[in-house]
């Protein structure tokens, strides 16, 4: 029998997410299980069109001496104050250049801090300070975060608790400034910037039967907007972390991979990936030679018998390998470092997505182009063995709600959901967070980051005028010491907008102009937007029209309030203020419609947005049958595509 002594508690998600948005009352809780229900329109966006912020929820679950999970903790049977502290520590910190783990880090532009020329370098810390709170459906009104931006104000977000007591974390409204008026230049580093994302740690003082309860911290950050959030990337942050966790033996290897949970998701994954990118639609989307949702597949890849081995054996060898052998069996890591297998160089292999080292010059880094984690390979490799669990069931629905199921699994799925629909392709640097989240030394236990004993923000000075991989990875450095508030998104692009304005598709035109790409699981490329949509389930048209509509992907980034336009900085800059403008991507159902998918996700953007309809309309008469990559600017020349670019 399971011992239901409740000796301690902590706190799940580990890390959970904000986003940021730019309705100024309005939110949603972010994914709480790894298959949410699909929602419409007015769940993302208010009344007014504007995007709603992802809150992160927060609850607390009583362990027994063995660490088992016996009960949630709440305001009903438990007495709890929340502490939590935001920062933002990007313009004090270091300006991004590539990943510094990596070996081309070394011929990489030197790290030099942000706004080197400031000397009052407190003055760029946006420190939102610490706040408590305790009881039930509290509004936030005296628990907001704000700091300053040199002489400036920044609300970084606040805390709020649920009809139970489980905290509430909202961050920022996506507003970013120059405070000089200056424009934004660069993709990551631009001087005289601010922006109001952020992160910190999560703690509880937890009383239980009236003793108090020693209780395992959280982290939380805030990140830009979802624009998909129906897609998960081939790669997710949770398969990144528990890749980590097995080879730092925190969590055991696992021994046979489910057909379900490991295998069928890699596949999928790249066939929803039709939605957001145009090349992934032509080859893994409806229809398509890999169709991986199609029932001919399915059958085939679910078999564990010798009858598609073959099959299997092809598929598996299309995906990129990096750095390592893999076999099966009792050691299932043979670890040959930096020694690329030659299939990593292809722009072909899987995912066609861009990797740490992507630069339109460079031809000799088999980090151009990313990877699956090691843990993921390996189960590919079981599968083609023919040694999975066989376990596809057609009519299988996984919990739409955390509550669906047993309190004893609620902290692992709470913990996968907020880490699947983050990013962990091409650390350059990235979505939500970035490279040193590979680093097993920036955590406590498996997917729980380790906090420093004084968790105060602190401001870049503090490690030299540069930082280098070999300062990340000294016992004091900025990794391995424990983390404190603003650490982990410290290392992002400045502002966050101009990076996600400049995360694209097909930066060598002349290879193909819409692979491979960066991140569109969470920034589109390309999508079929509603007036297509429309035309394909109109089944009075020609079914040529609406084959040909179908196939029509809209660049996605057309939706700023500049319209189209093929000036890379007018772009970026227009991202500041307009990205609540741009089209959120949500499946619409139409049942028994023909020759196309009954779910097809479409690029919606807020009809009531007066000017952006007025735009959206002329450009659809002006622009009907143009070449769609046209108002696409040549990013091949940019710094967001040449920051390595081989070795000289």
């Amino acid at each position: 029998m399971t011992d239901t002594t409740i000796v301690s508690a902590a706190i799940y998600p580990p890390i959970g997410v904000m986003r940021v948005g730019n309705s100024e009352q309005a939110y949603f809780i972010g994914p709480e299980v790894n298959e949410p229900p699909v929602q419409s329109e007015e769940f993302y966006r208010d009344k007014t069109g504007a995007l709603k912020r992802q809150a992160a929820r927060f609850r607390i679950y009583g362990l027994n001496a063995a660490g088992e999970v016996v009960q949630e903790l709440t305001a009903t049977n438990a007495n709890i104050t929340w502490h939590a502290q935001l920062a933002n520590q990007k313009s004090s910190w270091y300006e991004f250049q590539l990943a510094l783990d990596i070996p081309e880090a070394v011929t990489a532009p030197p790290s030099y801090l942000r706004n080197k020329a400031t000397q009052d370098r407190s003055t760029l810390l946006i420190d939102g300070g610490s706040n408590q709170l305790s009881g039930t459906e509290q509004n936030g009104n005296n628990t907001k975060f704000v700091g300053k931006f040199e002489d400036k104000d920044v609300y970084l977000g606040e805390m709020r608790t649920d009809e139970q007591g489980r905290l509430i974390m909202l961050g920022g409204h996506g507003k970013s400034e120059n405070l000089k008026g200056e424009p934004a230049i660069t993709f990551g580093n631009n001087d005289g910037w601010y922006d109001d994302t952020s992160d910190g740690p999560i703690n509880a003082k937890v009383i239980f039967n009236e003793q108090a309860l020693p209780v395992k911290p959280a982290w939380v950050i805030c990140a830009p907007p979802d624009y998909a959030p129906l897609q998960k990337s081939v790669r997710t942050m949770w398969d990144l972390m528990r890749d980590v966790a097995v080879t730092a033996d925190m969590l055991p290897k696992p021994k046979q991979p489910s057909f379900t949970h490991d295998i069928l998701p890699v596949f999928q994954r790249m066939t929803n990936l039709q939605w957001v990118n145009a090349g992934f639609a032509a080859g893994f989307g409806w229809n398509s030679p890999f169709d991986f949702t199609s029932e001919q597949w399915l059958k085939k890849l679910a078999d564990p018998s010798p009858i598609w081995q073959e099959s299997r054996r092809t598929l598996y060898h299309n995906f990129r390998r990096l750095d390592c052998e893999f076999v099966t069996g009792e050691n299932p890591y043979k670890v040959s470092v930096w020694d690329p297998k030659p299939s990593a160089l292809s722009a072909q292999q899987w995912p066609w997505i861009y990797g740490d080292a992507m630069g339109t010059n460079a031809n000799n880094s088999p980090r151009q182009f990313s990877s699956l984690t090691r843990l993921q390979l390996n189960a590919l490799a079981q599968w083609v063995d023919g040694d999975f669990i066989a376990d596809y069931d057609p009519s299988y629905q996984s919990a739409k709600y955390i509550d669906d199921l047993p309190v004893a699994e609620q902290p692992d799925m709470l913990t996968r959901a907020a880490m699947e629909f983050c990013l962990a392709d091409a650390f350059h640097p990235g979505c939500e967070m970035t490279w040193p989240m590979r680093t097993a030394g920036m955590y406590s236990e498996a997917y729980r980051l380790h906090h420093a004993t004084n968790t105060a923000p602190t401001h870049g000075i503090n490690y030299g005028p540069v930082m280098t991989p070999e300062i990340t990875r000294q016992p004091d450095g900025p990794l391995l010491s424990g983390q404190v508030a603003g650490g982990i998104t410290r290392w992002m692009a400045i502002p966050w907008q101009t990076d996600t304005a400049s995360c694209r598709d097909g930066y060598n035109s002349a290879y193909d102009p819409y692979l491979p790409t960066f991140w569109p699981a969470r920034v589109p490329n390309n999508m079929l937007n509603e007036q297509n949509y429309h035309i394909v389930i109109d089944e009075s048209k020609p079914i040529e029209q609406r084959q040909a509509a179908f196939n029509e992907r809209e660049f996605w980034l057309d939706d700023l309030p500049i319209g189209p336009s093929d000036d890379y900085e007018a772009q970026i800059n227009s991202m500041v203020t307009g990205f609540g403008q741009l089209a959120v991507v949500l499946e619409q159902t139409k049942l028994g419609v023909t020759d196309f998918p009954s779910s097809m996700q479409v690029g919606l953007t807020p009809n009531n947005d007066e000017p952006c309809v007025v735009f959206k309309a002329s450009k659809r008469a002006e622009f009907k049958h143009a070449d769609k990559t046209r108002h696409r600017p040549d990013l091949s020349a940019t710094d967001k595509a040449n920051r390595y670019q081989g070795d000289k």
